[in-house]
Formats: C-alpha cells, structure tokens, sequence
C-alpha cells in the first residue's frame, strides 16, 4: 500500500510504500477516505505535541472516514502515534468510530469533526455548561474557533462573543452565529464585551490570555460569579503569566481539555452527536479536499484556504 511517511521530525511526509497494518486485538483494517490535516496532525509529524513519542518513522493522522469491513462509511479516530490516517488502510478500532449518515459528507465530517470536538468535549464533559450561558470565544478565526463559535450555540448558549485579530474572518463570524465580535488586538475592549460571559473557550493562551483575563476579570459586574476558563489551545505561546489575585479576587476557574483531561470513553461518547451536526449542516465546515498523493503539496500550504481545512482523499 501507500502511505504519507514522516521520516525526520520536522520535514513533511512523502507519499510512498509502506507496509501494510497488521490489526491489534479487537482492530480491523479500514480502508481510508479522508483524512484531515489538523493543526494536531502537523504537530504530531514534528513531534511538538505533548502527546508525541519520537518514534519514526511515523505516518500523520489522527481521524478521518473510511470503509469499514462490514462495508459501512465510518469517522473513527486513532491513537497510535506512528501509524496515523494519512495512508490506504489503517488498522482502526470500530469501538472508537460512527457510522455516517446516509447524505454525509465526507470530506466535511473528516475535516470538521477534529475541530468541533475540541470544543464540544469541553463544554460537555470538563465543565457544567448550562444552556442560556454567555461565552467569549478567544482565537475564533481559526477553524477550531469558529466551530467553538457554532458548537456553543448548537448546545444552548445565549450569547457568543467571538475575538480575534483577522478582521476579516472576524467579520464573518456573525453569520456563524456570534453575536458580538471584538478584536483582540484591543485587549481592553474585548474584557467590557465579555465581562459578564459565564464560559471562556481558549484557543491562544499565552501573554493576550492572560491579559484578557485581568481586563475581564476588572469588568465583571459580579467578580464573585463562576468564570470558567477552558485552556484549549496555545497558539499565542505555552506559558501564560496569570497575577494570583487575578484568582483569588474573582470567581475564575481555569481547566484545561484535550487528550488525558478527557478519557477516550467520553470522547467516544460524544462522536454521534458531532457527526450528526456537521452531517445535517447545523455546524458549517470549510474543507477542500486533495489527493492523498499530493501531501507535499498539502503541507506545504498550497491548498486550501486560512480558516478552514485541508482533507486528504484517497
């Protein structure tokens, strides 16, 4: 078979011959249809993910949609770090899959799944989200932002105030349900939009959010009041300088969600009703679609567009 080999952390995967998967226990071989190349998948190949082994050599992909042995089309997920989605055939886990629609599309659901999931596991499973609740969602001009942006609308959120920089992408936000936008180059305004929120979904961390969260936390018109902030992301830097009083004088929580801070069960557990949104079209997807063969090409950027997401196809 054929597969995207990384061969040296840090280089782009070549598509070439691989040997064929061999099934774990309770495992079968699927035939891939999609796979997304996710923010998570690129830093998966140059080993920078906190989950990452080291191992090469290693092929990228974390999920897509494939066909199953029972002739099913089917999202699943992955969890070995060196034989990813990104090849003909993979050896899967059914107990990590669902079965698609009947009108799915494909490429929409392996490029949306990765990022609304982000989203939706941590309002499901890391805080108690209560339908009517008010959210900030910072860094929503990235794919994963603007399905934050849907997904608290889709599970009851009365009002989203969205942030970011790319006014552009910005300004398109309020047709994907936000109701207030607000860029976060002006740290000051985004806290007074966001000052009574109930809900931040975080998907920069570094120095602007911390410097949300002291703005944020000066406007409450409560401070007392329960802010959950869940730390998604960190594409404004690892480290975050947060001032204790900034916690001892408010309501503030900080949590984190992703792999480890969410067991496979519950991540597994919540696959059906992602797929169903993005299937039916309640959460919109941007994806373009290339041929696995054409990776180098994919990587490199040349495909695709900023906010959306590039879905290799077999």
């Amino acid at each position: 078979m054929h597969a995207a080999v990384v061969t040296a952390l840090g280089h782009a995967p070549v598509w070439q011959e691989f040997e064929e998967p061999v099934p774990a226990d309770g495992e079968v071989v699927v035939e891939v249809v999609a796979a997304g190349l996710h923010p998570r998948v690129r830093a998966q190949a140059d080993g920078s993910h906190y989950t990452s082994e080291g191992a090469l050599p290693l092929i990228p992909g974390v999920d897509g949609v494939g066909r199953f042995p029972d002739g099913t089309l089917r999202y699943f997920a992955v969890t070995s770090d060196t034989r990813g989605t990104m090849a003909e055939r993979v050896a899967a886990d059914p107990r990590a899959s669902v079965v698609l629609p009947e009108d799915a599309d494909p490429v929409a659901v392996a490029a949306g799944a990765n990022p609304v999931m982000s989203s939706w596991v941590a309002l499901r499973r890391r805080i108690a989200f209560e339908p009517g609740s008010r959210v900030l969602v910072l860094g929503a001009t990235g794919a994963s932002g603007r399905a934050a942006v849907q997904v608290a609308k889709h599970l009851g959120a009365a009002h989203v105030v969205a942030s970011g920089r790319d006014a552009v992408r910005l300004a398109a936000l309020p047709d994907l349900g936000a109701d207030q936008v607000v860029s976060l180059d002006d740290v000051e305004a985004v806290g007074t939009a966001a000052a009574d929120v109930d809900v931040v979904i975080d998907y920069v961390w570094g120095e602007p959010a911390a410097d949300v969260m002291r703005a944020l936390v000066t406007a409450r018109s409560d401070r007392g009041r329960r802010l959950d902030w869940i730390a998604i992301g960190s594409t404004a830097g690892q480290e975050a300088r947060i001032p204790s009083a900034a916690l001892r004088a408010s309501g503030l929580t900080i949590v984190g969600s992703g792999q480890g801070s969410v067991g496979r069960a519950a991540f597994v557990a919540e696959l059906p009703g992602i797929v169903d949104a993005i299937a039916d079209g309640s959460i919109r997807v941007d994806a373009t679609g290339v041929r696995m063969a054409a990776v180098d090409a994919a990587w490199a950027g040349q495909v695709g567009t900023p906010a959306g997401r590039v879905v290799l196809e077999v």
